[in-house]
Parts: structure tokens; sequence; C-alpha cells
């Protein structure tokens, strides 16, 4: 009997050594190649910790979910339609407001999610003190300090996402409340969204982007992106085969 492979997405903000924690995670175990449909590069690589095996996919750099670029795009419809295990978000520790608001729109999305407050060793040298429990406190999630560069913070990392993958976290992400406007909108759609959609999808998430008029999440909505499927060293995706 094979052992359950759980998957773990990265994403974060350009910059933030996002990359760099995927090749300490992944080492060789990687393989790259392009999102279907797309010019974005497709990277994802294999990590096994206490025992269990995990599939690490290292989601384009974005400042948003917003669906203003085809990484935008693929960052979203793969938390959207492939519901990964665990997402974590890698934050810059000396820009940690601006890489906030990336977090905030992923946990809108995903309660399974993990920050990563990455470049802790840099944030020291100029002086900043993070306190990661409060920060907890107020996102609803675990925060993890972490120097990637350095391989420091990163099996206090791994058990934080094992303990996540097998149900051992519980989270309460913090709720963004707009204005009276847009939340009465919200909750005109919210039970269309969910009559549609069911319960397998952010009906919250895809009402607010919905009253924004995003249609390219319309269109992804009526047409799912197609799920790449290693094999060996290959990606089989739309009936066809992509070597990478």
């Amino acid at each position: 009997m094979m052992d359950k492979t759980y998957t773990v997405a990265l994403m974060g903000n350009p910059n933030t050594g996002k990359s760099t924690l995927f090749n300490v995670l992944t080492g060789l175990r990687q393989h790259t190649g392009n999102w279907p449909g797309k010019t974005v590069t497709h990277a994802e690589g294999e990590c096994r910790h206490r025992g269990a095996l995990y599939r690490i996919v290292d989601l384009p750099g974005t400042y948003s979910l917003y669906s203003n670029s085809a990484d935008e795009e693929v960052a979203r419809d793969f938390l959207l339609f492939q519901r990964p295990d665990v997402t974590v978000v890698v934050v810059d520790a000396t820009a940690l407001e601006r890489n906030l608001n990336l977090a905030l729109q992923v946990l809108e999305m995903t309660d399974r999610a993990i920050v990563a407050i990455n470049l802790m060793d840099e944030a020291k040298k100029k002086g900043f003190h993070i306190n990661t429990k409060k920060l907890a406190a107020k996102l609803g999630v675990p925060v993890v300090p972490i120097s990637a560069r350095n391989r420091e913070g990163i099996d206090a990392l791994l058990d934080a996402v094992d303990a996540m993958a097998h149900g051992r976290i519980h989270t309460t992400p913090l709720s963004i409340r707009y204005s009276p406007e847009i939340e009465r909108g919200i909750a005109k759609l919210l039970p269309l969204v969910k009559e549609l959609m069911g319960d397998t999808h952010p009906a919250r998430w895809i009402a607010l982007r919905l009253l924004d008029g995003d249609a390219s999440l319309l269109q992804a909505l009526k047409q799912p992106p197609q799920r790449l499927i290693k094999e060996g060293n290959t990606y089989a995706c739309c009936g066809s085969v992509k070597s990478v």
C-alpha cells in the first residue's frame, strides 16, 4: 500500500526567498516545466518528513490573487481548484506589512495555511523584532520564523506542515470585514454561490471576486484548469505528455 502524498503549496511575493525555501525542502528531487496553456514556469518536488511524503509546489511569486496576470491566475487557480493540504505563505521579515497583504488574501481562500516569516537574519541585522506568537494569534494560523538560506527554522516549519496535514492543527483565519455596501453584496451572492459550488470552494471569496467583476475567475469556474500529473520525469496533461 502506497503512503498518502500530501500537497504543499508555496506562496509569496517575489524576492521573499520562496524559491530558496523550495530548493532547501526538495533538493534534487524536483521537476520543472510550464503550467497548462501558460508560459508560467511550473516547479514541484518531493520532501519526506516524519515518515510522510510531501509534494511541494512552488507557485509563481505574486503580489495578489486578483488575476491581473498569468502568474496570479496560476496561483489563484491552484489554491481554488487543487486545494492543497497545506499552503505556506512565505513573507519577508524586513517588509512584513507589505507582504501580509497576500497572506490575508490566502486566508480568505483557505484555512489550511501557515505563514513562514523568512529572512529573519536580515530583520535581526536591521534591529527588527517580530512577535510571532502575537501575529499568529491575530492571523489565526501558525506563524513560523525561518531563514531559508541559512536553513534555520526549517524543521519547525516542517513540523507545522506535518501537524496541519494530519489534522493536528485547527485554525481560525482572520476574516476581513469590508464596507457595509460590500458586505450586503456578499450576503446576497453567498446563497447562490453555495448552491452552485457546494462546500468545496471558498464561497465568500468567490462572491467577493464576482462583485469585483473578475471575468477571469468566471471563465475558470466554467472550465477549471487541467491538473499536471507527474509520470516519472514527465508531466501528463490534457491528453498529452510534457517533458520537463
